[in-house]
């Protein structure tokens, strides 16, 4: 199934950073997506989600059951930041348009092995908000039925189940609610108003600040490392003690201390390791957490090598310091001034960290 996508900016495909457009809309844009939205073509049918492997909130969904209800499908995994900025208008549509005739499913697939879990799926969903039905894709099931290659993912489908549009990654958020409207109003739903929704985000929801930024989606394990700057290299599943050399280069990153990289993430094996990047960005963020069932992790974070101060993230005090007790990801780092190269050092203070990947706003 292959929908014609209205705007490509800020998806997660693994391994690809796609390019960053933003459209500011105007009152003459507007009039152009609603006579847009008003002629859509059908681009396949609503997918099965038989292969979700359980769900959440819901009990099973299928395309028969979900007749006579314009569907939204949002695919989404907990860590993926992308997919984080676009989830305060996910969540603002489910709300005024749920009793009005649509039916919101995130399709959760995982990129790292933890968040296959149903239970780590339970609990983030819960601490985000996450109230609509959520089918458990932890096989890619569901995800190959729909021809999927990317986090977020929204395919809308009309109340014949037939797909209508979709979109990859964050942006075009006034051209969806359009064609959601267009899709209710030609089921024969009505009772909203055709205002667009206005959201306040918060954390790691807010929009990256795309003019500023340098630095793109870093993953710490071996099979898709780059930039990785410690003398000597990456030795793949093998402790081993890295050190940091005295210049990092723009997007080089580098270990110190005790760590065995793995195929996905880096593993701190002696407490007081560390990690240093060299960044351009507003915000930066870590995919990281304690092994499954072990204790919280203590760190403290360093930007140019002074505690972060104003600059911290929503994870992190304003002396740099935090717990990481869940795998998920972090926001370490939110700039408040000007943007300009710097140098970011988190110092896990307990063994057992894994790091898995860098991602910036």
């Amino acid at each position: 199934m292959k929908a014609k996508q209205f705007v490509f900016a800020g998806t997660h495909p693994a391994g690809v950073e796609p390019p960053r457009e933003a459209v500011k809309v105007d009152d003459q844009l507007v009039r152009q997506l609603k006579a847009r939205a008003a002629k859509l073509p059908i681009e396949g049918q609503l997918a099965s989600f038989a292969g979700a492997t359980g769900w959440l909130n819901s009990e099973p969904l299928s395309p028969a059951g979900l007749r006579g209800k314009v569907v939204l499908v949002d695919f989404w995994t907990f860590t993926c930041v992308n997919w984080l900025r676009t989830f305060p208008y996910v969540r603002a549509w489910a709300e005024k348009y749920g009793g009005r005739g649509l039916v919101v499913i995130g399709v959760h697939t995982p990129e790292f092995p933890f968040e296959g879990d149903i239970d780590n799926v339970r609990k983030q969903a819960k601490a985000l908000g996450v109230g609509y039905p959520i089918a458990v894709d932890t096989n890619y099931e569901v995800w190959r039925a729909f021809d999927n290659n990317y986090w977020p993912a929204l395919y809308l489908a009309d109340a014949q189940g037939r797909i209508r549009a979709h979109h990859f990654g964050e942006g075009a958020y006034d051209m969806s609610e359009m064609i959601l409207q267009q899709l209710l109003a030609d089921a024969g739903f009505s009772g909203f108003r055709d205002d667009l929704v206005t959201v306040q985000p918060e954390g790691t929801e807010v929009a990256a600040e795309w003019s500023s930024l340098e630095s793109g989606e870093t993953y710490t394990g071996y099979e898709q490392a780059e930039g990785f700057a410690s003398p000597g290299g990456a030795v793949p599943n093998k402790p081993r003690t890295y050190t940091v050399p005295s210049r990092l280069n723009l997007n080089d990153w580098a270990l110190s201390g005790l760590w065995t990289i793995t195929g996905r993430a880096a593993v701190l094996n002696e407490a007081n390791g560390r990690i240093v990047f060299r960044f351009h960005a507003r915000d930066v963020n870590l995919v990281m957490g304690p092994p499954k069932g072990a204790p919280s992790v203590q760190f403290r974070v360093f930007i140019d090598g002074d505690p972060v101060g104003a600059a911290h993230g929503s994870d992190v005090d304003g002396q740099g310091q935090g717990t990481a007790d869940d795998q998920r990801l972090y926001q370490l780092i939110r700039q408040r001034g000007s943007i300009e190269d710097r140098t970011f050092e988190i110092e896990f203070l307990d063994a057992g960290a894994e790091a898995y990947c860098f991602t910036f706003g």
